[in-house]
């Protein structure tokens, strides 16, 4: 298999793996699987963020939340501990569906187990691959998740909303705010201004 062969066999795989989800989300007036979708947005922001992405970055934005519903929250309990339990469990799951996949596609092991270290973000801030991968999705959840994790946790006092944001601006790098920072411009008021609070105490 050729290298662009290789590549389109990985992403179909992949996009087939997440249109079984069962949940939905609206994009553009049009219902999709919700990880599907995701892996769309993941795709959009990456070129944004990166004009000639390599494949390896292609395929693990496009993975970053593969199959992700056959592990839910609920498996897990409450509590900030049993949440980052969850999204490790989740990061290994991605990081060796996307291994597999890649190795059915014809790319070398080393290749493979790349993109699995990337998935898993163990090296987030040292490894560029990786620090790519956060900035992507967190571009995708301030564009798409946002406001409604906001309407959604309604409960939430304000130094807990600081946190969150800062907490999301701290896992950016330096291309990852620039992109944030302009993205703000056109959110809703409260969030630009839960925003601007954030960081100008951070």
């Amino acid at each position: 298999m050729t290298q662009p062969t290789q590549l389109a066999c990985a992403l179909e795989k992949i996009d087939a793996a997440n249109r079984a989800d069962p949940n939905i989300e609206e994009v553009n007036g049009q219902l999709l699987p919700k990880e599907y979708a995701y892996s769309q947005h993941m795709t959009r922001w990456l070129f944004e963020l990166e004009s000639q992405p390599s494949e390896r970055m292609q395929i693990a934005c496009r993975a970053q939340h593969i199959e992700r519903w056959t592990i839910p929250r609920s498996d897990f309990p409450e509590g900030r501990k049993a949440y980052y339990e969850w999204r490790q469990a989740c990061g290994r799951m991605h990081g060796r569906r996307a291994a597999e996949i890649m190795a059915e596609c014809g790319y070398p092991q080393e290749e493979c187990e790349r993109v699995e270290t990337v998935l898993t973000k163990r090296e987030l801030r040292k490894d560029e691959d990786t620090q790519l991968l956060e900035d992507v999705a967190c571009m995708v959840f301030l564009e798409r998740y946002f406001a409604e994790f906001y309407e959604q946790k309604a409960d939430y006092d304000r130094e807990k909303w600081l946190r969150i944001v800062r907490r999301t601006w701290g896992k950016m790098s330096p291309r990852g705010h620039e992109a944030a920072l302009k993205l703000a411009e056109g959110m809703p008021a409260h969030l630009l201004a839960l925003l601007q609070e954030a960081l100008a105490s951070d």
